[in-house]
């Protein structure tokens, strides 16, 4: 640690350095003189705010030092804003700088002024692209930490409402914060996600939420569900903070964490709660019976095609009515991965062209794939429920991981015929079984193990809201 000499020219060298002075365009530096006594101001000239800065440094060149002035005594008398800290050493200060303050020190004074003055650019509130409603709030978070906190502040007016801050990061310091009704969350809980940050070892929270779930969880290779679930919707976190989880808000994403979570949690979404509760219910169940036909209709269809004689009368339809040069087996792969493909270029299409040029690539490679002989009608009309189905629900890594089960369900059928199907739905259950909920809270297959009738009753159910915020 540099601490503070109280020798103007030493002190300002030292804090120069520390910030990058001269070396970074943006840090701006500045010498001028209080009361006859010389000082040196320093800041990020591009997070902070031009206004605000000239208001700061005309306040300082105004004011007057006493003789017994200290940086604590002298802050208040001079100091213009209300967040005003103290710092005494030279790096300490470089970091709130590096966070958009402005940093004054005085000759013959061993600590920093430091005043918030930040103005980072940042995108308007919106409503997420990912996460639409058709009625309700139309706002949703930004990368700016402080405008989400806010959001949920709008929303939340209670004084057990707490937000913990928690800087992470050795090379390069973000942010966090965990958020909490104190009333409802488990203090237990709570106390093991905010020493795991404190004691996380990360350089930086370089990809923001993604780098900080790889600082909560300990991820297994092959293991692909998700342990966290995201929103970045500020009216979803709060009934969520209500229910007792802690929200995790990271600098620079716009995504809010919610733990703990179990798989259930990704079949709600945000329009359950903006309709009745019996349309709120049906839409829950249909999306839920939607999503589970994802992973089970191809494996089962593969199965039964496979024995003809499996089939009952009633569902000879579903017989292929002719024969195409690849195995039905291949055709089911190869269609997994063009889905991939497509979903892959209409991200990386121009956005006027992105919709058109999908749905158009989409019906020409199926009908061609048919006319040429590589593929049957059959094969196209259930790998094409199935992707849409994966978006009955929110969770994007959900899919995902639903998608690799049923690849192993279809391979494995090919591989041992019908204990390979059974085979299959047991290898998908034991991963979800023995997936541990993030930083040890609740199981991921809460609130079935263990059983919680009446949280089951409003995972199953949207109940009145009323009687969802009593918890």
């Amino acid at each position: 640690m540099s601490d503070f000499t109280g020798n103007i020219r030493e002190d300002s060298i030292m804090l120069g350095r520390c910030a990058g002075a001269g070396v970074s365009y943006d840090v701006k530096e500045r010498s001028i003189s209080i009361g006859g006594r010389a000082a040196y101001f320093c800041c990020i000239g591009s997070l902070t705010s031009d206004l605000l800065t000239e208001k700061l440094i005309k306040g300082y060149i105004g004011s007057s030092v006493r003789f017994d002035d200290t940086a604590f005594t002298f802050a208040q008398r001079c100091a213009a804003f209300g967040d005003v800290s103290f710092c005494g050493d030279a790096e300490g200060t470089a970091a709130r700088i590096l966070e958009g303050c402005g940093a004054l020190i005085v000759d013959g004074m061993y600590h920093a002024i430091i005043t918030d003055i930040k103005n980072i650019p940042s995108r308007g509130i919106e409503e997420p692209e990912s996460d639409r409603v058709l009625r309700g709030a139309r706002d949703g978070f930004t990368e700016k930490l402080f405008d989400n906190t806010a959001l949920l502040r709008q929303r939340l007016r209670m004084p057990e409402l707490v937000f913990e801050r928690i800087p992470v990061g050795r090379t390069a310091v973000t942010n966090v914060v965990l958020c909490y009704y104190s009333k409802r969350a488990d203090p237990r809980f709570v106390k093991k996600i905010s020493d795991k940050l404190k004691a996380s070892k990360t350089d930086a929270l370089s990809m923001s939420s993604e780098s900080l779930a790889e600082c909560l969880i300990k991820r297994r290779w092959f293991d692909p569900f998700p342990k966290i679930r995201f929103t970045e919707r500020p009216d979803a976190a709060s009934a969520m903070i209500l229910e007792g989880s802690v929200i995790v808000l990271c600098d620079n994403s716009p995504e809010a964490m919610i733990l703990p979570c179990s798989i259930f949690d990704f079949m709600q979404e945000t329009d359950d709660f903006y309709f009745p509760p019996l349309t709120g219910t049906y839409l829950r169940l249909v999306r839920f019976v939607i999503f589970m036909l994802s992973y089970i209709l191809v494996p089962l269809w593969y199965l039964l095609i496979k024995n003809p004689g499996m089939i009952p009368g009633a569902l000879d339809f579903i017989k292929p009515a002719s024969e195409a040069g690849l195995p039905v087996f291949w055709q089911i792969l190869l269609i997994e991965f063009t889905i991939d493909g497509l979903k892959l270029a209409s991200i990386n299409t121009p956005g006027s062209l992105s919709n058109s040029l999908s749905i158009v690539a989409g019906l020409l490679l199926g009908d061609f794939a048919i006319q040429v002989g590589w593929l049957i009608p059959e094969v196209i009309l259930y790998m094409s429920f199935v992707a849409m189905a994966n978006f009955t629900q929110p969770s994007f890594e959900l899919g995902y991981a639903f998608k690799y089960m049923r690849v192993a369900t279809v391979v494995l059928t090919e591989l041992l015929n019908l204990p390979g199907f059974f085979a299959g739905i047991a290898l998908t259950v034991v991963f979800i079984a023995v997936n541990g909920g993030a930083t040890g809270g609740r199981g991921y297959l809460y609130p079935l193990i263990p059983f919680d009738p009446k949280a089951m009753i409003r995972l199953i159910f949207r109940v009145r809201l009323s009687d969802r915020d009593k918890g």
